[in-house]
């Protein structure tokens, strides 16, 4: 801004808006972007390029036939053809265009010829992207049998390529395409896959956080050693003063009995800090020891009953039984694997082992990957689930504590479901600039009492009704706990046999006020 105030060289200018066009696209400002990349004169050294980022905002604006125009018009550069990377750039762009425009034919053509030159180029990421794009314009068009074969070159592509969201999108794109095929076993396996590389782009993430504050945590070290080091240096250039040798050896006694006295102290913080520490500990152990005698005994047990019985329906061979007993035994493997995690996350939390990152989250997004996820529950218990999230709700929460909340919720929402039931996920916005997410079902509802059960904080072991375990409390526990840690509030409404409504409020963020 300075340059363009007070120079008037027009090549300085063009730099000047191409740069800040440049940074506005970079922060998804489109409409900013495109005003600054219109004021560059056409003998620009770079206009070529500018013709490229005028279509690709163009398309982010959902403006196609002008993305079109501003591709075309780069292509007319002669030296384009020489750049792989440009023109196989602007021919995607062209045919991503015609997409939306529904103009499938010309599509066609240029996605082809953007998959020709990334083949002759050998360059895995522009492959991969022209594979997908490919796919998605035959499925659209369902012709499936293309849109499979391009789908299954770009996961074969994504095994080598090192970027675990490319292997994530390309297994979620196989999981969704045999959903829609009705080869739910086949995608079921992709979508384990997927969950997977979505973890390890989690804990990737995570340890580029932690690798980050380590070399934050050296370098202040660092700077404390070379304060110590200069204190050192004064220190023997005093003592080199023969004049002074006596003050400095009373100072050094001083200063000597000074420290030990402080280190005496000091001493006695960290042995009273570490006993309230090990005492905390100690109380989480029996906690959790607790947990594991009381709730995991009943789930092995019944799976050795029905092992057992598993073993006496293979002898009569009575297929119809041993079906059943097979969902049954993956029904207590799935709850023992759910408890097991929700320990896992309540000991960390406990512990103040997990780390809370809070960002903008967009809730309808994450509710729509909740019903992915659960889908296979769902059909099994026919039960009808209905997403009705605003598609403009943002909260400022930590995005991995809120899955865990919701699939917590989600999972007890299924379990206390009759069959044919319905579940439904839906919003309302507050005055007090908080989004609330409200969550029913027609599931057997609960009494008060056990209500208030539930939100009593010291409630965390197994009870019994009727000599019936009706459960830990556990993952309820641990929903609360991150609920409080991003600042949300919880409610909760049920009735006996008619349902429960469980509604969570959390902040907005700024863009919604």
């Amino acid at each position: 801004m300075k340059q363009l105030s007070s120079n008037t060289n027009k090549e300085i200018a063009d730099y000047c808006h191409f740069f800040r066009g440049i940074a506005f696209k970079e922060k998804d400002l489109y409409k900013e972007s495109k005003k600054e990349l219109l004021l560059i004169s056409n003998q620009f050294d770079f206009f070529t390029s500018v013709q490229i980022h005028l279509g690709t905002i163009s398309f982010q604006l959902s403006e196609f036939r002008t993305a079109i125009r501003y591709y075309e018009k780069a292509l007319q550069s002669p030296l384009i053809k020489n750049q792989y990377y440009s023109f196989a750039k602007t021919q995607e762009g062209i045919g991503s265009s015609y997409i939306f425009l529904k103009e499938y034919n010309k599509a066609e053509d240029c996605l082809m010829k953007n998959l020709q030159i990334n083949e002759k180029a050998k360059n895995k990421a522009g492959l991969y992207n022209a594979y997908n794009i490919l796919a998605n314009l035959y499925y659209v068009q369902g012709k499936n049998a293309k849109a499979i074969h391009y789908f299954e070159k770009a996961y074969l592509l994504s095994k080598d390529i090192n970027e675990n969201y490319i292997k994530n999108l390309a297994a979620f794109n196989m999981a969704v395409f045999e959903e829609n095929r009705s080869n739910f076993k086949q995608a079921l396996g992709y979508r384990k896959e997927a969950e997977q590389w979505n973890d390890s782009l989690n804990n990737q993430n995570k340890i580029w956080a932690v690798a980050d504050f380590e070399k934050k945590f050296a370098v202040a070290q660092k700077q404390k050693q070379i304060k110590v080091l200069e204190v050192e240096n004064e220190l023997k250039n005093n003592q080199r003063n023969w004049l002074f040798f006596s003050a400095m050896s009373l100072l050094a006694l001083l200063t000597a009995g000074i420290y030990l006295y402080a280190q005496k102290v000091k001493n006695a913080k960290i042995i009273l800090l570490q006993k309230n520490k090990l005492d905390e500990l100690n109380t989480t152990k029996d906690q959790l020891f607790s947990i594991v005698s009381h709730d995991l005994r009943s789930s092995v047990n019944a799976l050795k009953t029905s092992n057992t019985k598993l073993s006496a329906t293979l002898e009569s061979k009575n297929y119809e039984e041993l079906n059943q007993l097979i969902i049954q035994n993956s029904g207590i493997a799935n709850g023992a694997y759910s408890l097991l995690d929700n320990l896992l996350h309540w000991a960390m939390l406990q512990t103040k082992q997990l780390y809370f990152h809070k960002e903008s989250v967009h809730l309808y997004s994450i509710v729509q990957q909740m019903e992915y996820n659960y889908k296979p529950l769902l059909l099994d218990k026919s039960i009808e689930f209905e997403n009705l999230v605003s598609k403009n709700s943002f909260i400022f929460v930590d995005l991995d504590s809120l899955k865990i909340i919701l699939r917590n919720l989600l999972d007890n929402a299924i379990k206390f479901s009759n069959e044919n039931g319905k579940i439904s996920f839906t919003t309302a916005t507050t005055k007090n600039s908080f989004w609330d997410l409200v969550i029913k079902d027609t599931g057997i509802g609960m009494t008060q009492n056990t209500i208030n059960e539930l939100l009593n904080d010291s409630e965390l072991l197994s009870k019994k009704n009727n000599s019936e375990i009706i459960g830990t409390g556990l993952g309820f526990q641990l929903c609360k706990q991150m609920i409080q840690k991003n600042n949300g509030i919880l409610a909760i409404e049920s009735e006996i046999n008619k349902g429960t409504t469980i509604t969570l409020s959390f902040p907005k963020t700024a863009q919604n006020g």
